[in-house]
């Protein structure tokens, strides 16, 4: 007997299945079986059951459905127990039982075979098969449908756009439009399945139907979400109007999504050389030379007046350490003084690669009218110019964690001790770009072996090494045994930036922490100062308290706040306060730049949480602040601590009082307002 929660709820064994009628029992299952062998609050179930307004007998009524469907297990023959556990029920199933469990593993076993692209299209094919039409149709339940349907159709999109990816790279265009044309007419808003489509008609030699797609897609965008379409997209539409030749579509190559390995395709050379650059997260940002301290809020970085260019080497990942000339008017960069670039494998004759928008290792750069945080920087710094402990030669690296939420200001903290201390390291300051442009890790032994290289061509001493925005303490081990030459002494300093705790890392290698949080109202004022000018805030100092407190004194918000600011020099901050307490989040972004958002950077980090971790944060933003009370150990709600334990360590969690948990305000407000603007398109469909 197995259970169908891939389509209508249904039983089945063999050929025979039986569809259950909409009820409140299905209601009861679907719930359980959507996180099948884990225990499920009563609290969650009787909402999955009735919804937010719950009858005053829910608890009596949600027994008795339990009871009911034990018997329907009873009638037909079906031996899975529903138990009851502290504080809920929970159901058993493996995948041969469970067609969402036999769909999760056989998708990852298809991550597996990354070497045999036709093995892995054919077991992904096989993971597909057993979706079975429209998502729990026959469930009446309005919370189900809001908050688990979605997660369960990402899953299968990430399915299908991999079995694309893979008929892209292996040549069949053909059968890939098949499954395309179907997905961006279902799926309008999605993306990269334009962009797949709009791909296999170009090499399908169907250019002009390859343009109309994207003027479709364009026309949708601007219409329906008043947005532009995507620099991959607008690159690619230039390729065509160009006819370009876009080279083999490329070998694929593995990635870990959300905690799950899945098989996506390697980057692949395009012949436009003014591709649109792209975001890195937790960068410090330089927008202006009388712009804020720069923090890494998940945006851009953008180059100052007077820093260096982006040398070719730059733009090949890896540059040694050392200072980079300004090339002369007109003349292509020169290459740095005594420096050494790390070669990189040449493009195809005719091909160029897309130049990265910053590069993946670089000498650390100087972060202008740096704000705040004196007592860290001046504790970091103390601890990278301390003599090394003693012990051999081959000790471990001196390894400090700067962590904290997204947007705290983590890369600006650790890129500005390190050139407070930069005569401790005659070798060089490199910053390592954990992530890549699109936010997903780098391998761990791809930024081995970048990193070793650039080593290699650093000077005689000790160097320094910013890993910037890791993501998990596997990126991080391999590099903490890498030396320069032999018997060049102990290995690089190591500052680690992460959203993550890190705890296992530290406790393994040692170390040594510093956690960020939100600015101090005195740093915040300060932060407008440095950005505004003195003359303008002391004018109205009350109204730049009220912008600093609508911002929560969060770096990020604070960051695109002045910068609008300063675009407009005759708004009074008074006026701004009032026009940003109306809406801060719809206006904590940058107009002319959608992606420097407070929304943006907060989408991205909830991104990367596992998706029971994300459900789990919903809840909590969106209930009472009671719901992160300490209730003892015997009492974890409906969050258990243990699950709160992690969402503090990836930084969506701060520190109380009150209680021992709090969500900052603005994180709060945008999961509430994503969840309002989420029902308002269900409700439209």
């Amino acid at each position: 007997m197995r259970f169908q929660l891939l389509g209508p709820l249904a039983l089945a064994d063999g050929p025979d299945t039986v569809v259950l009628q909409p009820s409140k029992p299905a209601n009861l299952l679907a719930a359980l079986l959507l996180h099948a062998n884990s225990p499920v609050s009563a609290e969650y179930l009787q909402r999955a059951i009735w919804g937010e307004e719950q009858p005053a007998t829910a608890r009596a009524a949600l027994q008795t459905c339990v009871l009911r469907l034990r018997r329907l297990f009873s009638k037909h023959g079906v031996t899975t127990s529903i138990d009851a556990v502290p504080g809920g029920y929970r159901i058993t199933a493996e995948p041969p039982t469970l067609d969402l469990l036999g769909f999760r593993d056989r998708v990852r076993r298809a991550a597996g075979l990354d070497r045999d692209p036709e093995a892995e299209l054919c077991a992904l094919r096989d993971a597909l098969s057993l979706w079975q039409g429209s998502l729990l149709a026959n469930v009446r339940s309005v919370v189900l449908h809001r908050d688990e349907v979605p997660r369960l159709a990402e899953e299968r999109l990430r399915a299908v756009e991999r079995v694309c990816d893979l008929l892209l790279a292996l040549g069949r265009c053909g059968e890939a439009l098949v499954d395309l044309w179907t997905a961006t007419r279902v799926h309008p808003g999605h993306e990269r399945f334009h962009e797949q489509l709009i791909e296999a008609l170009y090499r399908s030699g169907r250019q002009s139907q390859a343009l109309a797609e994207y003027r479709r897609v364009k026309g949708f965008l601007l219409e329906e979400l008043g947005v532009d379409p995507s620099p991959s997209l607008r690159r690619l539409e230039l390729a065509v109007l160009r006819g370009e030749d876009l080279g083999p579509a490329g070998p694929v190559a593995p990635r870990v999504i959300r905690g799950d390995t899945v098989a996506l395709p390697a980057a692949r050379p395009v012949t436009a050389p003014d591709a649109a650059p792209s975001t890195a997260p937790d960068a410090a940002s330089v927008m202006a030379p009388d712009a804020a301290s720069a923090t890494d809020q998940g945006v851009p970085p953008a180059q100052a007046q007077g820093a260096s260019p982006v040398t070719p080497q730059a733009a090949s990942g890896v540059v040694a350490p050392g200072p980079t000339p300004v090339p002369a008017q007109g003349g292509p960069p020169a290459p740095a003084q005594g420096a050494t670039p790390v070669a990189a494998p040449a493009p195809a004759a005719g091909t160029t690669f897309a130049p990265f928008a910053t590069p993946r290792i670089e000498p650390v750069p100087a972060v202008p009218h740096f704000t705040g945080r004196a007592a860290e920087a001046a504790a970091l710094t103390a601890r990278l110019t301390a003599p090394p402990p003693p012990g051999p030669e081959d000790h471990r690296p001196l390894t400090v964690l700067v962590s904290g939420a997204p947007g705290i200001g983590k890369s600006a903290l650790a890129q500005h001790a390190a050139r407070l201390a930069r005569d401790a390291f005659p070798a060089g300051q490199l910053l390592v770009r954990m992530t890549r442009a699109d936010g997903e890790p780098r391998p761990a032994d791809e930024v081995a072996a970048d990193v070793a290289a650039a080593l290699g061509a650093a000077g005689d001493g000790r160097a320094l090494l910013i890993l910037d925005d890791v993501v998990d303490a596997d990126q991080v081990r391999p590099l903490l045994t890498l030396r320069g030459e032999a018997g060049a002494g102990p290995g690089p300093a190591v500052v680690v930036t992460s959203r993550m705790g890190l705890g296992g890392l530290i406790a393994t290698h040692g170390g040594w922490v510093q956690r960020l949080t939100t600015f101090t109202e005195t740093e915040s004022y300060a932060l407008l100062l440095t950005a505004l000018g003195t003359e303008r805030v002391e004018a109205e100092p009350r109204a730049a308290h009220r912008l600093a407190a609508v911002c929560g004194h969060f770096p990020a918000a604070l960051r695109i706040l002045t910068a609008r600011l300063l675009t407009r020099p005759g708004l009074r901050l008074a006026d701004a306060a009032d026009w940003l307490g109306d809406d801060p989040l719809a206006r904590l972004t940058l107009t002319d730049s959608p992606d420097h958002s407070v929304s943006g950077l907060f989408d991205r980090a909830l991104g990367r949480l596992d998706p029971r971790l994300s459900e789990a944060f919903t809840h909590l933003a969106q209930g009472p602040p009671t719901l992160l009370d300490d209730r003892g150990p015997d009492d974890d709600g409906p969050v258990p601590e243990a699950v709160r334990e992690q969402l503090a360590d990836a930084g969506l969690l701060e520190d109380g009082p009150p209680g021992p948990y709090r969500i900052h305000d603005l994180l709060r407000a945008h999961v509430r307002r994503t969840a309002r603007i989420r029902d308002r398109r269900t409700e439209k469909v």
